[in-house]
C-alpha cells in the first residue's frame, strides 16, 4: 500500500514529519516497507542569485560567478554551463552536498587556479530529467535561500506499508490515518460525503440473479447513471497522486475510480452508458462463456466466476476486473458507476482460477466496509460531477446490506490479564473511540461494537489487540526468564522423530534421492493403493487431481520417476518419508519410509557400460533397500518374518510382507504391479518398499546387558552345504531360522544359494540347499564336533518340515 504525505494529510491535520509518521506507522502494526522522500535527498539544495558571471582567466569554457545564496557573504563558484550569466536564479549545492546525479560528494576545490565553493547544477545533477546542457534557470520571483525541493514541491514524500490480511481497512489512506490519529498524531479531517440527489431516475435496471444460496455472492449492488459528462485527461494534482503510487493516470472517469480505491478503499467501475445493452444481470458464469478484459485478455469462464452482464452478455468480471467492450474512453458521454459488495472467498477462488491479479480483487478478497457500498458511490459521483461536469441520476439499489454484528462483552481487566499492562481506563476507552469502536457502559465491563470497516474484529483479544497497538509495545513490562541450573539436558526427540531423520541418512546413502511430493493426490490413484474412503476425501481441493488424502507414499514417488523418465532420465531411484492417511481420526495418520527403483537404478550403478549391459531392477533390490533400512534403524529382524505375497500395488509372485506376526505387519516391498502401472499410464519395471514406521517395535527401555566380544575369534571359519527335500509351501526364510537355532554358540550365518523345482524332484516337493558357516571360538573343530553340528541340524529339519537330505 502506497500513499503520498501530501495525500495522507487529506484526512490527518499533522505536523510532524514523515520520520515521525513513519515510526508510528510501525508501532501500530502498519508496517514501514519503504519511503522515497526527495525532499531529504535534496535538503542541502537552495535558491541563489548569481551577482556577477565573468570569463575565467585560465579557460574559455569557464566562468568565474559571485552568488548570494542567502546566508550572508557571497560565494564564490566556477561554472561551466553555457546558460550561466549576471542577474539569473539558480540551484546552490554547497560543499559537503551529495550530488547524485554524479554519485560524488562535492568539496572545495581550485579549477584552473580559482577557487570554487559550491556548484550550480543541472536538472540531471538533481536527477530530476536527462537535461545536462545548462544550469537550472528559475523565475524572477524565486525566493533566494529557500530549499530547492520546497519551491519545486519535490517535498512530498512517498510511503510503502504492509499491511496484513486482517486489516483490510488499511488499504485505504484515510483508514491510515485514523489510526495516526488515534496514536496521537494530529487530527483525523476526513471529509464528510453528502448524499447526491439525482435528477432523474436511472434508466437500467439491476436484477441479481441467485438462487437463494447465492445470494451472499453479491449481497448488494448500488448503480446510477451520470449524463452529459466530458472525459478526458484527469487534472495534474489526480495524476501526480497516481503516478507517485506507481499508476497511470489513463483518463478521468477511470483515474476516479483508482484513485477512490486507494483513498477510501472502495473499488468502483464504470461501464460506457452508450456501450451497455439494456437492463444489468448479476449471476453465475455460465461454462464456456469469455470476455475481452481491460488488460486486453480473453478470458474463458465457468460456473464458479460472477459476472455482470447486460442483453449482448458479460460486461464485467464481478469485484475483480471489468470487459473491454463496455470500457470508457475519451468519447464517453453517459457513464454508469458501480458500487457493490461482493463475497470475498467467491473472489479469491475467481482470482485464482483466471490467474488475475487487480487492485480490486485484492481489496474485495480481505473484506471492505460494507456501510460505505452506497456513500462510496455518492462520494464518486460528485467527483466526477466536480471534474467531468454532467448530471447524475437518482441510485438503483439492489439487495440488502449485511446486519451490524453484536457487541462485544469486554471487561477492562482483559487487558492486564493478557498483556500485563495496566492502562487506566479513560486511556483505553480513548484508544477504541479514536478507532471508531463504539463502547458502552460504565464501570469494569462494557459493551464494545466494532464499525463497519473492522471486520476482522471478532472477540475480547482483538479489542485488547488494539488498545495494545495504540499504547505502545514498548511499554509492556519486559520480564526476564528464569535462571535454568546449568545440568545436561534430556534428548527431546521422540523415538518416531529419531528414525524419521534417521532413515532420510540412510536411504540417501544408498544412493536413493529425496522426493518431497503432495499429501494429495486423485480419488483413482488413492483406491489403487488402498484408500479412498469419503472421510479423506478434500471439501476444497487445489486441483481434480489432488483431492484426497494419500494412503500411501508410492503414487507420488511413481508419478515423479514417470516425469523423470519423460524427460530423458528414466534410470531414477526415489525415496520419501512422511505422512499417509488411513481415517480421519489422529491415530489415523502415520509416518511412512518409501523406496522406489526404476530401469537399472540398482545400487552397483546404471546405464550401459563397456563390460556389458546393466540388469534392470528386480524385486530383490527393493528388499535389499529395505532389509538395509531396518538394520540401520536397529530394528532387530530375529524375529522379522518375510511372507510372499504383498499388497494391491505389488505383483503377487515377485512380492513380499514385512511382519512381526501376523498381527505385527510392518510393510512390503516387491516388483510394482503391472495393473497399477498401466492405471498410472507408467512404465516399468518398477521395484518400490513402503514401511510404517509408527508399527516398529520400539527399544527396550532397560536394554540387556551383553558382555561385548572383545575380539575376532582367531580360528578359521569352515562352511558345510546341505540339501533338503521338503514340500513346495515350506519357506526357505523359515528353514534357515531353524538352522541358525541348531547350534546358536557355533552358527555364525545362514544363506540359501540352491532352489529346485524339476526332474529328479517328486512333485509337490523342492530342493531347497543352505550354506551353514560355523565360526569356531576357542578351539578348531574336530570332524566328529562338525559331524555332530550336521546331525543336529538335519534332526531340527526332519522334525519341523519332515526334510530329507537330497543324495
Amino acid at each position: 500500500m502506497k500513499f503520498t504525505l501530501s495525500w495522507l494529510k487529506d484526512h490527518l491535520a499533522t505536523t510532524d514529519t514523515v520520520d515521525t509518521i513513519t515510526e508510528t506507522l510501525t508501532r501500530v502494526g502498519l508496517e514501514v516497507e519503504g519511503v522515497e522522500d526527495r525532499a531529504k535527498a535534496l535538503q542541502a539544495f537552495t535558491i541563489a542569485y548569481v551577482i556577477e558571471a565573468k570569463q575565467h582567466p585560465n579557460a574559455d569554457r569557464l566562468r568565474v560567478c559571485l552568488v548570494d545564496t542567502g546566508t550572508g557573504e557571497p560565494v564564490q563558484v566556477v561554472c561551466g554551463a553555457p546558460n550561466a550569466r549576471t542577474g539569473m536564479k539558480g540551484v546552490f549545492s554547497p560543499p559537503g552536498s551529495y550530488i547524485p546525479g554524479k554519485d560524488i560528494t562535492l568539496g572545495k576545490g581550485v579549477i584552473r587556479g580559482v577557487e570554487s565553493n559550491g556548484m550550480l547544477v543541472s536538472e540531471a545533477e538533481l536527477q530530476l530529467s536527462e537535461d545536462h546542457d545548462g544550469i537550472i534557470e528559475l523565475p524572477e520571483d524565486a525566493p533566494v535561500g529557500m530549499p530547492y525541493a520546497t519551491y519545486a514541491k519535490l517535498d512530498d514524500a512517498t510511503i510503502e506499508i504492509a499491511v496484513t490480511p486482517n486489516r483490510a481497512d488499511a488499504l485505504g489512506v484515510g483508514g491510515v490515518a485514523r489510526d495516526l490519529a488515534a496514536a496521537g498524531l494530529g487530527t483525523l479531517t476526513t471529509p464528510s460525503i453528502q448524499p447526491v440527489r439525482g435528477s432523474f431516475p436511472c434508466p437500467v435496471k439491476v436484477t441479481l440473479d441467485f438462487a437463494p444460496e447465492d445470494k451472499k455472492l453479491c449481497p448488494a449492488f448500488a448503480l446510477r447513471l451520470i449524463r452529459g459528462v466530458k472525459n478526458g485527461p484527469s487534472p495534474e494534482w489526480l495524476q501526480a497522486r497516481l503516478r507517485a503510487i506507481g499508476l497511470r493516470p489513463i483518463n478521468t472517469l477511470v483515474d476516479i475510480t483508482n484513485f477512490m480505491t486507494f483513498d477510501r478503499n472502495r473499488p468502483l467501475h464504470v461501464f460506457d452508458a452508450a456501450k451497455v445493452r439494456g437492463d444489468l444481470t448479476v449471476r453465475r458464469a455460465k461454462a464456456g462463456e469469455e470476455i475481452l478484459a481491460l488488460d486486453g485478455r480473453t478470458y474463458k469462464l465457468s460456473e464458479e466466476q460472477v459476472v455482470i452482464c447486460d442483453a449482448h452478455g458479460v460486461e464485467s468480471l464481478a469485484g475483480i476486473m471489468g470487459g473491454e467492450a463496455s470500457g470508457c474512453d475519451e468519447n464517453t458521454v453517459d457513464v454508469l458507476v458501480e458500487s457493490a459488495l461482493w463475497d470475498a472467498l467467491n473472489i479469491a477462488r475467481s482470482g485464482r482460477a483466471l490467474g488475475i491479479k487487480s487492485d480490486a480483487r485484492y481489496r474485495f478478497e480481505r473484506g471492505v466496509d460494507p456501510d460505505f457500498c452506497r456513500p462510496g458511490l455518492d462520494l464518486a459521483t460528485a467527483m466526477i460531477i466536480d471534474l467531468c461536469g454532467g448530471e447524475a441520476s437518482e441510485m438503483v439499489f439492489e439487495g440488502e446490506l449485511p446486519e451490524s454484528r453484536g457487541a462485544i462483552d469486554f471487561p477492562w481487566s482483559e487487558v492486564k490479564r493478557l498483556t500485563g499492562l495496566d492502562l487506566p481506563q479513560v486511556e483505553m476507552k480513548l484508544a477504541l473511540t479514536s478507532l471508531g469502536f463504539h463502547v458502552s457502559g460504565a464501570g469494569e465491563r462494557v459493551k464494545v461494537a466494532a464499525p463497519s470497516w473492522r471486520g476482522d474484529v471478532e472477540g475480547k483479544a482483538d479489542l485488547v489487540e488494539e488498545i495494545l497497538r495504540i499504547a505502545g509495545l514498548d511499554r509492556v513490562a519486559s520480564t526476564p526468564l528464569p535462571r535454568i541450573k546449568a545440568e545436561v539436558l534430556k534428548p527431546v526427540l521422540t523415538v518416531l522423530q529419531k528414525r524419521t531423520r534417521a532413515a532420510k541418512r540412510l536411504l540417501a546413502s544408498r544412493g536413493l534421492v529425496e522426493a518431497v511430493t503432495w499429501s494429495f493426490i486423485s480419488h483413482e490413484a488413492a483406491t489403487l493403493f488402498g484408500g479412498g474412503s469419503p472421510k479423506l476425501v478434500l471439501a476444497n481441493p487445489i486441483a481434480a487431481d489432488l483431492s484426497d488424502m494419500r494412503p500411501s507414499l508410492l503414487p507420488g514417488l511413481i508419478r515423479s520417476a514417470q516425469a523423470n523418465a519423460a524427460r530423458g532420465f528414466g534410470d531414477v531411484a526415489l525415496f520419501e518419508v512422511g505422512q499417509v492417511f488411513f481415517s480421519d481420526e489422529p491415530e489415523g495418520q502415520v509416518i511412512a519410509a518409501a523406496g522406489l527403483r526404476r530401469g537399472t537404478a540398482r545400487l552397483e550403478g546404471v546405464g550401459r557400460h563397456w563390460d556389458g549391459a546393466a540388469e534392470p531392477v528386480d524385486a530383490f533390490d527393493a528388499k535389499a533397500d529395505v532389509m538395509a533400512l531396518l538394520s540401520g534403524l536397529g530394528i532387530p529382524v530375529g524375529g522379522l518374518q518375510v511372507v510372499a505375497g504383498g499388497p494391491a500395488w505389488a505383483h503377487p509372485g515377485r512380492s513380499a510382507t514385512l511382519q512381526f506376526g501376523p498381527k505385527g505387519v510392518i510393510g512390503a516391498f516387491g516388483e510394482v504391479h503391472p495393473k497399477i502401472l498401466k492405471a498410472l499410464d507408467v512404465k516399468g519395471p518398477l521395484v518400490a518398499f513402503e514401511i510404517h514406521l509408527d508399527a516398529m517395535p520400539l527399544p527396550k527401555a532397560r536394554p540387556t546387558k551383553v558382555k561385548p566380544k572383545l575380539s575376532l575369534s582367531g580360528f578359521q571359519p569352515l562352511t558345510r552345504d546341505f540339501a533338503f527335500i521338503v514340500d513346495a509351501k515350506v519357506a526357505a526364510g523359515d528353514m534357515m531360522r531353524t538352522a541358525q537355532n541348531a547350534e546358536r554358540s557355533l552358527i555364525c550365518d545362514v544363506t540359501v544359494f540352491d532352489l529346485y523345482e524339476g526332474p529328479g524332484v517328486e512333485a509337490g516337493k523342492k530342493s531347497v540347499a543352505l550354506a551353514v558357516t560355523l565360526q569356531p571360538a576357542e578351539k578348531t573343530l574336530t570332524d566328529v564336533e562338525i559331524d555332530a553340528v550336521g546331525s543336529k541340524i538335519v534332526a531340527e529339519m526332519t522334525k519341523r518340515y519332515g526334510a530329507t537330505l537330497r543324495s
